[in-house]
């Protein structure tokens, strides 16, 4: 019987100092993030993946909300231009985007998903396209560097001689932004 008794004490005088052990162990707590709102203005060029375009340039506005250190929701529009050859076969838009940039290597590289529309404004098309952009960029405080691919769902291309939809584009975006 004092075996047992012995070792009931033992046992929980090891788990008092596990206990204790453990509870020094632990960081402070960290403090508060300030959430809030970035603004940045970009400038964009890129590579059409079909034909009939040969290039895209653009510029962009983006409004941020960091909901943490590490996550945020972003806003996007501005204006860009897919060019063709030859005269007013250009085709451009002003896209509206919705999405969530999360920051995945010491608060400088992140990934970020974007999707809304892309409203085409120039030489009799009018259509509005699907627009989904994944990408991934590197951002300082100020200076934003980032590579993305956008999919047009319902802009017009040329495949095997024939007008199809579905235009991707790879596009590089370098921006200036600040906090609000």
């Amino acid at each position: 019987m004092k075996t047992i008794l012995r070792n009931s004490v033992n046992f929980v005088v090891v788990l008092c100092l596990f206990g204790t052990l453990t509870t020094f162990a632990q960081e402070a707590p960290t403090k508060n993030y300030d959430q809030g709102f970035r603004l940045g203005f970009g400038l964009n060029g890129g590579l059409p993946l079909q034909d009939p375009y040969d290039y895209n340039i653009g510029a962009d506005i983006r409004l941020q909300y960091d909901l943490s250190k590490r996550y945020s929701l972003t806003l996007t529009t501005g204006f860009s231009n897919f060019f063709v050859s030859g005269k007013d076969n250009d085709l451009g838009y002003i896209p509206l985007k919705g999405g969530f940039k999360a920051f995945v290597l010491k608060d400088k590289l992140y990934l970020l998903g974007e999707v809304g529309a892309a409203f085409a404004v120039t030489n009799n098309y009018d259509k509005t396209s699907l627009l989904i952009s994944p990408g991934i960029g590197y951002a300082t405080e100020t200076i934003d560097l980032s590579v993305r691919y956008d999919y047009h769902s319902d802009f017009p291309i040329i495949e095997n001689n024939t007008i199809d939809k579905g235009l991707g584009l790879i596009a590089l975006r370098i921006a200036y932004g600040f906090k609000l």
